[in-house]
Order: C-alpha cells, then sequence, then structure tokens
C-alpha cells in the first residue's frame, strides 16, 4: 500500500488596513473617508492607508509627502502601536481558538495550520468564514484569508481579494493557478530582482517554473534555487507555533541628516556593540549581517547583506563586515537613517569558533566583550575598553 502523504491544509490571516481600520472603528466620524497612518505630514512615510486613501494611489511605505500630493484632503494620524497591540492580542486569542498551530507573523497577521480540523470547522471555506466572523464580532474589524497546502500560497491567496474576500488556492491545480501572477508576488522578490527576472524576460511566476533552475541559479544566484521552487507551488516550511526572533538589530534615525563616511561609520561602531551583546546576552551567533541606509531626499532605503564565514558574536567581526558593505553604497547623499541587522541566527554551543582572516582576535574579542558585559552589568554603562575611549566611542 503506498503511503501518501496527509494533505496540509494552512490558513494565512490578514487584517485589512489594520491600522488605518483601528482608527476608523476607534472614531467613527473618520469612517468612509481617506486615513494615513503614519509619520507627520513633511516627514516620514505612510504606515498604513485605508481603502478610501488607497483608490488615489497612497500605499505603505511611500513617502508621507508624495501620498500628501496623491490625496491632499487625507486625515493623516500618528501610529499608536499601544493600541494596535491591543487590537492584535483579542485577535490573536481568537485565532489560537481555531488551532493550537498558530505562528503570528506580525500585529496583523498570522499562519494557522488546520490540517485534519475539517471535521470540527467543516469544509475550508466554511473555516475561514467562521473564523472571519468570530474576529468581526471580537472587534469589529475585516481580515482576507487565503487557503492552500502550505504558506507561501496560502500568503499569496490572502491578497487577492482584499478587503474582506477569501481565496482558496485549488488543491492539486497549485501551478496553474499561480502562473499568470507576475513575478513580485514571489516571496523574497524584491523591486530590484523584479527588474533583473524581468531583464531576463521572466514576467510571470510560470515563467520562472518553466524556467531551467541551473540557469536561474547562474543568474539569480541562491534566490533562483528559492524562487524556482516557490513558482512550482513548493514551500515545506512548518507553521512553527515557537516564533524565533528571525534577526537582532539596531538603528537610528538622526535629527540632522547625516553627510559621508565619518558619521555613519561612528554610528554603526555603537550598533555593531549593541548588536553583538544582545547576540551573546542570548547566546546567539549570527551567520550573516545587513546594513541598511535611507537616504532623506527621497526616503529611498538601501540595503546590503553579507554571509558571514564563520558564525560570530562579537562586535569587531560584525564592524569589519558592516565596513565592507558600507563601500557598496553611496555614501554622498544625505542620510537620515542607519542601522545593522544580524540574522541567521543559531545557538551557540561551547567556544566560538572563529575566522582567522577576517578577524584574527575574534575569539578573544568574544571573551573580552563577555567580560565587558558582566562588568558593565555589575558596575553600569561607566566602564569602557581604551580603544573605546580613544575613538570617543
Amino acid at each position: 500500500m503506498t503511503h501518501h502523504p496527509v494533505q496540509r491544509l494552512i490558513l494565512h490571516v490578514d487584517m485589512d488596513a489594520f491600522f488605518a481600520s483601528v482608527e476608523q472603528r476607534d472614531n467613527p466620524e473618520l469612517e468612509g473617508k481617506p486615513v494615513i497612518v503614519g509619520g507627520t505630514k513633511n516627514r516620514g512615510v505612510v504606515s498604513t492607508a485605508s481603502y478610501e486613501a488607497r483608490s488615489f494611489g497612497v500605499h505603505s511605505a511611500l513617502p508621507m509627502s508624495q501620498a500628501m500630493r496623491l490625496c491632499p484632503q487625507a486625515i493623516v494620524l500618528p501610529v499608536r502601536m499601544s493600541r494596535y497591540q491591543q487590537v492584535s492580542k483579542a485577535i490573536m486569542k481568537v485565532l489560537s481558538g481555531f488551532s493550537p498551530s498558530m505562528e503570528q507573523l506580525s500585529v496583523d497577521e498570522a499562519f494557522l495550520d488546520m490540517t485534519g480540523s475539517e471535521n470540527l470547522f467543516g469544509p475550508p471555506m466554511s473555516m475561514a468564514k467562521a473564523i472571519m466572523k468570530k474576529i468581526f464580532d471580537a472587534t469589529e474589524l475585516t481580515c482576507s484569508i487565503g487557503i492552500a497546502c502550505n504558506k507561501f500560497l496560502a500568503k499569496l491567496a490572502s491578497d487577492l481579494k482584499k478587503p474582506n474576500g477569501i481565496t482558496l488556492v485549488p488543491f492539486g491545480h497549485e501551478r496553474e493557478f499561480i502562473a499568470p501572477l507576475p513575478v513580485k508576488k514571489l516571496w523574497g522578490v524584491g523591486p530590484k530582482s523584479t527588474e533583473k527576472l524581468k531583464n531576463l524576460d521572466l514576467y510571470t511566476i510560470g515563467d520562472v517554473a518553466r524556467a531551467d533552475p541551473d540557469w536561474l541559479e547562474r543568474h539569480m544566484g541562491s534566490l533562483g534555487i528559492h524562487i524556482h521552487a516557490l513558482a512550482q507551488g513548493i514551500d515545506d516550511r512548518e507553521v512553527s507555533t515557537r516564533r524565533n526572533k528571525k534577526s537582532i538589530g539596531h538603528e537610528r534615525t538622526f535629527d540632522n541628516d547625516i553627510l559621508g563616511q565619518e558619521g555613519i561609520l561612528a554610528m554603526l561602531r555603537k550598533a555593531c556593540r549593541q548588536v553583538a551583546k544582545d547576540l551573546r546576552s542570548k547566546n546567539l551567533l549570527a551567520g550573516a549581517i545587513r546594513i541598511k541606509i535611507r537616504y532623506s531626499d527621497n526616503f529611498q532605503l538601501v540595503t546590503r547583506d553579507t554571509r558571514l564565514a564563520l558564525p560570530c558574536q562579537d562586535s569587531a567581526t560584525l564592524f569589519i563586515c558592516s565596513k565592507e558593505l558600507l563601500e557598496r553604497i553611496e555614501l554622498s547623499r544625505p542620510i537620515r537613517l542607519a542601522g545593522i541587522a544580524a540574522f541567521e541566527l543559531q545557538q551557540c554551543d561551547g567556544p566560538v569558533q572563529t575566522d582567522l582572516f577576517l578577524s584574527p582576535g575574534s575569539e578573544k574579542n568574544t571573551k573580552l566583550e563577555r567580560a565587558v558585559d558582566a562588568i558593565k552589568d555589575k558596575f553600569g554603562d561607566k566602564i569602557k575598553r581604551g580603544s573605546e575611549q580613544e575613538r570617543g566611542g
């Protein structure tokens, strides 16, 4: 008898224009009006726009000044994160009542593994309707739901019939269903990769699925292998109830724009120390790092990342690598934000193996920094290493 793997049933629940919807619900006078939640009118970016504002072309991550040009009559409100988190708790409570296997992705979205619960909640569409109703009863807010055999497809589907819609990716016909969609719908493909794929004459997910995987890898690196699998509708990731922190980072928005390498390096050195300290306190090693810069003239965000030759948790190694990444970024324009994040985190068991070529003293650094951590914990932050004092760090 051949053993068939169990058909997984994954739902992705995504709240509709969450921040803006909470504001409209809390203040009925805003109902039906274009609401933008984000920074002040002349600075900052859009966090969330209500569907009324979206009809003018306003969307999240748009610079606020541009949003105001598109929709001058919009009502701009500040982000009230603690309020949204409060509402989010109520939503997640509803979801965990449907499945013990829930993975919260952010304040307004989560995956549910509903495999084998048809006898409890009926077929997938009934399940989704029941979830929507429960969320609405608890919060008066709408959500959209994607139903599929894996996480990637469920997340992609939840976006197709917004707001207040349910999309089911037909089981057994996943590949045909996603084939006509644009490549930017593939998880991990941003504007840059979209351009790259277009230059390779790959416009739809179907184009990527038909491409030769080796050829894709030659042109797109490891992303090529990843998106080739997704384009076939393949994604084996589990719904993980333990949300392990994906990255540890530190960033800073400057009061006054910074120009040139000097100021950025000083800020990054501090950020590397903070990230290294957080890694050590959680007993984690970083396998890769990413730096990000936001320019102030057009709010463009630039990121560069690299895998470390060997995982580390000392600031010297992190700083050497960030400096190398910085060389791949234009620094002549005014910069309003800079940051570093460590990702591909792993548990640190035993002494840290080090990369002698990259940072000859890495192991020594880690030991020294651990000792400094312990002293600072005991005596406060007054203690500095000699090297920090010379540099005014």
